[in-house]
C-alpha cells in the first residue's frame, strides 16, 4: 500500500499555518500602527459651572454667574501631512450667559487660541509647525495610548506649565469605566496686565502693571485606558489681579470650584472612546486570539489527515509472456 495526501488535508494545513502566522502580525504589527492620533479631528467639548467673574461694565466682580467654557479642537490636515505629526488648532473661550451666544469667539469673556503639535504614536509634544505656546508634559487634550496606573505630567495652558496628576482609581462616566486622575495648582504668577489703579486698590495711579495670578482648586480627568481619550474633565480655575509686589489678591477675574463636561459632551466622549478602543481591541486581541485558535485547530486537523494519507492499493497486474510456439 502507498500513501498520498488528499487536497483537503493540504488546504487545512496551509490555512492553519497562515492563521498562525497572521495572529502575531495582528497583535505586534497591525495593532500598534492602528494606535495613532488622528490628523482629521474636529471636536467640541463644553464645560459648564457657576462662579464669580469680573464684569468689565460694572468694574467689579459678580458672583453666582453661570460659566461656560467651550473648547474646539480642529486638526490642520495639510500641516499634519507635511510634518508627519498631529497638528491640532485649539480655541478655548470662557463665557457667561451675557456673552452667549456669541457670533464671534473674540467677544467672549476670555479667548485663547493656540496650537498643539504631537507625535502621532506617543502623544509627546513636538516643537514645530508654528506650535504656540511651547507645550510640554505627557498629556494635554488627551493621554497617551495604553494609559498606566501612575502619575502623569499634564499641561495646563493657563498656567503655562505642567501639573502632576495622580492616579486615583477608576470611575464610571455614563456607565463606562475610565482611569481617574486628580491634581491641584497653587497660586502662581503667570503674567502681567495694564489696568486702572483703582482695580488693584491703588486709586491714586491711573495705570498699573498688575500681576496676573492663577490657581486651580482641583483638576479631575477620567481617561479611557486604551486610547487615552478624556471622557470627563472637571476644573476649578481661579484667576486674579494683584498690585505689583502685593501678597494678596486685589481683584477676582474668574473663580469657580467646579466647571465640568456637560452631559452631552460626556456622552459623545464615551461614544468615541467605546468605538476607538473597540477597534484597537479587535485588531489587538480578538482577531489575534481567534486566528491563533482557529489556525491551531486547522493545522492539527490538516496534519492528521496528511499523516494518514489516502490509501490506494498498488497495481497487481503482471505482464504475461506467451510460450513460444513450436513449428514443425
Amino acid at each position: 500500500m502507498r500513501r498520498t495526501a488528499s487536497p483537503l488535508s493540504l488546504i487545512l494545513l496551509g490555512l492553519g499555518t497562515f492563521l498562525l502566522v497572521l495572529a502575531p502580525l495582528l497583535a505586534w504589527y497591525v495593532e500598534p500602527r492602528a494606535a495613532v492620533n488622528p490628523i482629521d479631528i474636529d471636536t467640541t467639548a463644553v464645560y459648564r459651572g457657576t462662579g464669580s467673574v469680573f464684569d468689565t461694565e460694572r468694574i467689579e466682580t459678580v458672583s453666582d454667574q453661570r460659566i461656560t467654557i467651550t473648547q474646539r479642537v480642529r486638526a490642520n490636515v495639510d500641516d499634519s501631512e507635511r510634518s508627519g505629526n498631529a497638528v491640532w488648532d485649539v480655541t478655548t473661550t470662557v463665557d457667561t450667559d451675557k456673552s452667549l451666544p456669541a457670533a464671534d469667539p473674540h467677544d467672549a469673556l476670555l479667548f485663547n487660541p493656540h496650537r498643539w503639535v504631537m507625535d502621532r504614536k506617543t502623544t509627546k509634544p513636538v516643537h514645530c509647525c508654528e506650535e504656540t505656546p511651547y507645550i510640554e508634559g505627557e498629556a494635554y487634550l488627551k493621554f497617551p495610548f495604553d494609559v498606566r496606573k501612575r502619575s502623569y505630567q499634564w499641561w495646563d495652558n493657563t498656567l503655562g506649565g505642567t501639573v502632576v496628576l495622580d492616579y486615583q482609581g477608576t470611575k464610571k462616566i455614563q456607565g463606562y469605566t475610565g482611569y481617574r486622575f486628580t491634581g491641584t495648582v497653587p497660586p502662581t504668577k503667570v503674567g502681567s496686565r495694564l489696568v486702572p489703579g483703582s482695580i488693584v486698590d491703588e486709586p491714586g495711579r491711573p495705570q498699573v502693571l498688575a500681576e496676573e495670578w492663577y490657581s486651580n482648586h482641583g483638576v479631575e480627568l477620567v481617561v479611557d485606558q486604551a486610547t487615552g481619550r478624556v471622557i470627563y474633565a472637571q476644573v476649578g480655575p481661579r484667576q486674579t489681579l494683584r498690585a505689583p509686589g502685593a501678597k494678596k489678591d486685589a481683584a477676582v477675574l474668574l473663580d469657580s470650584r467646579k466647571i465640568a463636561f456637560t452631559t452631552d459632551t460626556q456622552k459623545e466622549a464615551v461614544r468615541q472612546a467605546k468605538q476607538d478602543s473597540g477597534q484597537l481591541r479587535l485588531v489587538g486581541e480578538v482577531l489575534p486570539v481567534g486566528a491563533a485558535v482557529g489556525g491551531f485547530v486547522l493545522a492539527v486537523a490538516g496534519g492528521v489527515l496528511v499523516a494518514r494519507g489516502r490509501q490506494r492499493p498498488e497495481s497487481t497486474d503482471t505482464a504475461v509472456t506467451p510460450e513460444p510456439s513450436l513449428t514443425m
